[in-house]
């Protein structure tokens, strides 16, 4: 008996592995500020033909259906799930979710953009408005030292209030990041994202404006997430591996008795 179901089985219980880590790592973010859960997506391997349809057979007959023999199956990507999480208020002047498309852009340590629906912001000592790791939002906002009030409207317009004067007055405002294809930005940790060729190229503006969502003060996107739907593909996928498992047993078996046989 030729080993080849032993391989499609081992095909099979990699191909489980790696959708259970996915699980996991979408069951540890649930609660992670506007995470966008990720889903296993699979492709067989390539297939043996040993007979082709449409092939003579005898005389003028031809095979109907023909004989291809598959060798398994592989993970081939992520697809990142990008819809809308949960807003839930939060009532801090710095905390800002994104209704609709769009990306905040962070100014990350060696330059470069990253891009985050997190808006989980804080003041730096220098007034900068910042993530939690320090980095800065782009463009940059300063909030003058003194400012007893901060509004951000839903374009994205930042206005304080300070000491001694009655009009509030604009420092700054924000844009957000629009991609043809967001699926495609390459997860870098930390809730950042950087632009791919999959990605297209940022297309960044005034929030609220040109398909790019409206910005929502004093609130923030919660994981979207679905625990019951992850703890069904979580059972589903640990049958799968069982499955897999007990067909190298079966083979296993098949071949030694085979050997004793012979």
């Amino acid at each position: 008996m030729s080993t080849s179901a032993l391989q499609v089985a081992r095909t099979g219980l990699d191909a489980q592995a790696e959708r259970m880590r996915i699980i996991a790592n979408n069951l540890a973010n649930v609660n992670t500020t506007a995470f966008q859960r990720d889903r296993a997506e699979f492709a067989t391997l390539a297939y043996q033909m040993v007979t082709a349809a449409g092939a003579r057979s005898a005389g003028d007959n031809q095979y109907a259906t023909g004989l291809n023999l598959g060798t398994g199956v592989r993970l081939t990507g992520t697809g990142r799930i990008t819809s809308q999480g949960s807003i839930n208020t939060t009532g801090n002047n710095l905390d800002l979710a994104i209704e609709g498309e769009g990306y905040f852009q962070i100014q990350r340590p060696d330059g470069s953009t990253g891009y985050s629906r997190a808006g989980n912001f804080h003041l730096s000592s220098e007034g900068k408005v910042v993530t939690s790791d320090g980095m800065p939002v782009m463009p940059e906002i300063t909030i003058p030292d003194g400012a007893q009030s901060i509004t951000i409207g839903q374009d994205g317009t930042v206005s304080v209030t300070v000491s001694g004067q009655t009009e509030p007055q604009e420092v700054g405002k924000l844009e957000l990041a629009r991609f043809v294809n967001p699926a495609g930005l390459q997860a870098l940790g930390n809730n950042l994202y950087a632009e791919t060729g999959a990605s297209g190229t940022a297309q960044t503006g005034p929030a609220n404006a040109e398909g790019r969502g409206a910005i929502r003060q004093g609130a923030l996107e919660a994981s979207n997430v679905n625990v019951v739907q992850e703890l069904v593909d979580m059972i589903e996928t640990q049958r799968a591996y069982e499955v897999n498992s007990k067909m190298i047993q079966a083979t296993d078996e098949m071949l030694r008795n085979a050997n004793q046989q012979l």
